[in-house]
C-alpha cells in the first residue's frame, strides 16, 4: 500500500493522559515588572490582561480557579492550535498538538528539536553548559484515531528526517477532519500522538519539571538539580 493510503488502516481508542513537554521556568516570573516598580501596577496590569482574555471554558468555582485553569489550558492545550508551525504532519498552515503516553519519547523528542532545530540554528548546539528548562504536563485524551503504528516498517517516511510525505498525509486528515493520529516516534522506539483537534483534549495537569543541559557532548535530563533522570548522547 503506497504512503497515505488510509485502505485498511484502523482506528484506536485512546483514553488515557499524555504527556506533554514544554518550554517553561520552573520558577514563575512577573511578566510586567519591567514595565514599573511598583507591584501594584503589576496587578493592575494583570487584571486588564485577564479582562480581555477570551474565556476557554466555565470552571464550577470561577472566582477561585478561572486564572490558573486558563493559564493551564493554553499552555498545555491550545497554544499550538494558536500559533501554528512546521512540524512532521504540517507545513505550517494548521496547529498540531504532539504528545506521548511516554514522558521519555516526549524527552528524546523535546531534545533533539532543542539541540538539533533551535541551538543549530545558531551555532550553539555543542556549547557546554547551556541548557532550558521545561515543564510537563499530562493532559487526558478522550478519541478515535488513525493507527499509524503497524506501518512503522513499511512506511519508514513516518521516521524520516524529510518530512514531505507526513505533512502530505496531515494536511489530508485536517481537511478531512480527522481529530488525530497514534504513531511512532522518530527519535526513540515510543509512540507520539499527533491531535488536530482540541475538542479531545481535557484537564491538564503539571506533572514535573525538567532542565535540559549539554555536558560532555551529550545532553543531560535532571528532575531536579541534584540527580540525572536520563542523559543523551
Amino acid at each position: 500500500m503506497p504512503f497515505g493510503s488510509l485502505d485498511g488502516l484502523k482506528l484506536i481508542e485512546i483514553n488515557q493522559d499524555l504527556y506533554r513537554n514544554i518550554v517553561s521556568l520552573r520558577i514563575s516570573q512577573d511578566l510586567f515588572d519591567d514595565l514599573s516598580d511598583d507591584p501594584a501596577d503589576w496587578k493592575a496590569a494583570v487584571d486588564l490582561e485577564m479582562l480581555h482574555k477570551p474565556i476557554q471554558y466555565e470552571s464550577q468555582n470561577p472566582v477561585i480557579n478561572r486564572p490558573f485553569e486558563d493559564a493551564e489550558f493554553i499552555s498545555a492545550i491550545q497554544f499550538p492550535f494558536d500559533n501554528w508551525s512546521q512540524s512532521r504532519f504540517s507545513r505550517g498552515q494548521f496547529g498540531i498538538w504532539y504528545g506521548s503516553p511516554e514522558l521519555e519519547t516526549t524527552i528524546y523528542e523535546t531534545v533533539h528539536h532543542w539541540r538539533n532545530g533551535f541551538l543549530a540554528d545558531t551555532g550553539l548546539e555543542n556549547m557546554e553548559g547551556i541548557s532550558v528548562e521545561r515543564r510537563i504536563h499530562q493532559v487526558y485524551c478522550s478519541s478515535a484515531i488513525i493507527d499509524l503504528l503497524p506501518k512503522k516498517i513499511d512506511w519508514p517516511e513516518l521516521r524520516s528526517g524529510n518530512y514531505t510525505h507526513c505533512q502530505t498525509l496531515g494536511e489530508k486528515l485536517h481537511r478531512e477532519g480527522h481529530p488525530g493520529l497514534w504513531t511512532p516516534s522518530a527519535r526513540c522506539n515510543g509512540t507520539n500522538a499527533a491531535m488536530l483537534v482540541p475538542r479531545v483534549l481535557s484537564n491538564p495537569r503539571t506533572h514535573c519539571y525538567l532542565t535540559y543541559c549539554i555536558e560532555g557532548g551529550g545532553v543531560t535530563i535532571k528532575r531536579d538539580l541534584h540527580s540525572t533522570l536520563l542523559r543523551i548522547e
